[in-house]
């Protein structure tokens, strides 16, 4: 009887983990199809500003 109860919990650790696996990959794809989504005019744009603010000089420096 022990042992049946041993497995068991092996058995529910196994699928708490691919579950949790599932739920990154979604999570990956899902922020994969966010940044396909930007058109290359959008992404020249945001690199710019990105490098805008990175090349300013604030005051308290």
């Amino acid at each position: 009887m022990r042992m049946r109860r041993r497995v068991r919990w092996w058995k529910v650790l196994g699928l708490a983990g691919l579950a949790g696996v599932a739920a990154s990959g979604v999570v990956i794809a899902r922020a994969e199809r966010r940044r396909r989504a930007y058109t290359p005019e959008e992404i020249r744009t945001r690199l710019r500003v990105r490098h805008a603010e990175a090349n300013s000089v604030s005051p308290d420096d």
